[in-house]
């Protein structure tokens, strides 16, 4: 049975995210912490099989946090939380070692699904992540879809890239789904992660 440490500096995001995680099967305990500083604190004395961490706090960061936990054990399991528009927060998390990432409007499923790969995966399947690619492994992008990686990578929206490019939203659409295909990228937080480690978003 798992012990899983839930880090949110808003007490009612906390509440929530500790009892969804509380009823997904295998965990034991859930702890909570309120701030970056708290949960480097009760990592330190628990040693969760889990963390789960808001990208965005206070202080210490969720990102900083997960770096300093990675950085201290390279085998932790992290997931970072976040709000959809923040791709450049998880790209810089899951680039340090995070195994992924939850949306904070995720379904139970979605929540039940990310938790349970986290905890049960091998080092081998683990959730794809910047580091798992060689510099080799770097497809051919067009200069298009450069272009709408760079902006990904800006925090833009798939209308905002368009207007820089002179583009439709549809044409950006198609460009971001063949980039995610050569990349082999679920969505733009993985996209952008990969665009880090190989250098081509700074």
């Amino acid at each position: 049975m798992a012990t899983v440490l839930v880090c949110d500096d808003s007490p009612l995001a906390r509440e929530a995210l500790r009892r969804a995680v509380a009823a997904v099967p295998g965990v034991e305990r859930v702890l909570v912490a309120g701030s970056g500083e708290e949960c480097l604190a009760r990592y330190g004395s628990e040693r969760p099989d889990l963390v789960m961490i808001d990208v965005r706090m206070p202080g210490v960061g969720g990102v900083e946090a997960a770096r300093r936990i990675l950085s201290a054990v390279p085998q932790a399991a992290v997931i970072m939380m976040t709000m959809s528009e923040d791709v450049d927060g998880v790209a810089r998390a899951v680039n340090a070692g995070a195994r992924g990432y939850l949306v904070k409007d995720a379904s139970r499923e979605e929540l039940v699904a990310m938790v349970t790969q986290a905890l049960h995966d091998s080092s081998a399947r683990r959730v794809p992540r910047a580091g798992h690619y060689s510099d080799a492994a770097l497809p051919p992008l067009t200069e298009r879809e450069l272009q709408v990686l760079r902006g990904m990578g800006r925090g833009r929206s798939n209308s905002e890239i368009g207007k820089e490019l002179y583009l439709s939203e549809d044409t950006v659409k198609t460009h971001a789904r063949r980039l995610f295909r050569k990349l082999g990228a679920a969505d733009r937080a993985q996209a952008v992660a990969m665009g880090f480690r190989w250098g081509l978003v700074r």
